[in-house]
């Protein structure tokens, strides 16, 4: 009896001077979630890139509320721990 093994595929998403967007992010999730098969039938496949599509959207939505919800508790720590000015860059960004 013969065992085989499969093994995932393995990508790797390098930016230059910069973390990753919100949209890179949610791209990399929606990819993850969903495959879509180029050999399934042409109604299926496009229903699908439809529905992959609407998922990046909302997603991206969600990583950008993250990040505005994680900024405000970096702002309210440094603000609490006497740093005023740090926060407020904080809250700029």
């Amino acid at each position: 009896m013969l065992n085989t093994t499969q093994i995932g595929s393995a990508a790797v998403h390098t930016t230059n001077n910069r973390g990753h967007s919100p949209e890179e992010i949610a791209s990399f999730c929606v990819d993850e979630l969903m495959h879509v098969a180029e050999t399934a039938p042409p109604v299926i496949r496009d229903q699908a890139i439809a529905f992959k599509k609407q998922m990046l959207s909302v997603i991206t939505k969600y990583v950008q509320q993250g990040i505005l919800s994680d900024r405000t508790t970096v702002y309210n720590a440094l603000n609490d721990a006497g740093h005023p000015e740090l926060a407020e860059l904080i809250r700029r960004l």
